[in-house]
């Protein structure tokens, strides 16, 4: 697959909006502010593929890229707080739409922040895909804003947040530097 053969194609913002699923998906989920847009810049090596903003909650459709014929989707960023009720309902009924309408998901990139431990939104997450059978790995995100030892320890205990999951890889990222982005791009082909 050719990364750098990408393309936008179009937003949806609510799931009855959104097309059958006529070919591979790799989608990529987490909390607003968890740098899902970083990320698929980077692996995509594109400034502006996805927007990137300082202020959480910006990503509210779910956003459709092609690369090569594989439909790559940037859902909703969960778990901010400072937007409407009704709001946070419409995030919901989008992501539950999307994951329970039939799709041909491969991978689903569970983003969480590496400086921190996983919350309970991403438990909850992965406990949604493992109950539906969708396969997913977890990026941890801003690993460049940890010093060695503290990276060293995130790594241990990662294993004892994640134990309800067995096998699922953990891979550290960061957007400023690239560390991680070959072996995600691995995970993306095994996939398809």
């Amino acid at each position: 697959m050719n990364y750098n053969n990408v393309k936008f194609v179009t937003s949806y913002g609510v799931s009855g909006q959104l097309p059958p699923s006529d070919g591979v998906e790799i989608a990529f989920a987490g909390r607003s502010n968890v740098g899902k847009s970083s990320l698929i810049n980077k692996v995509f090596n594109r400034k502006n593929l996805a927007r990137v903003s300082s202020v959480p909650g910006k990503t509210v459709t779910i956003n459709f890229f092609d690369c090569d014929g594989i439909k790559m989707i940037d859902l909703p960023g969960y778990g901010y707080a400072k937007v409407s009720h009704d709001e946070k309902i419409r995030w919901a009924e989008l992501m539950e739409g999307y994951f329970q309408s039939g799709r041909n998901i491969h991978l689903v990139l569970q983003l969480v922040d590496m400086r921190h431990s996983v919350t309970a939104q991403d438990i909850e997450m992965m406990n949604f895909m493992k109950f539906n059978n969708i396969p997913f790995i977890v990026v941890m995100t801003k690993c460049d804003k940890l010093n060695k030892s503290e990276t060293a320890k995130r790594l241990q205990e990662i294993k004892t947040e994640l134990a309800d999951f067995e096998g699922v890889k953990a891979i550290p990222f960061s957007a400023t530097k690239g560390t991680g982005v070959e072996d995600i791009k691995r995970e993306i082909e095994k996939a398809i």
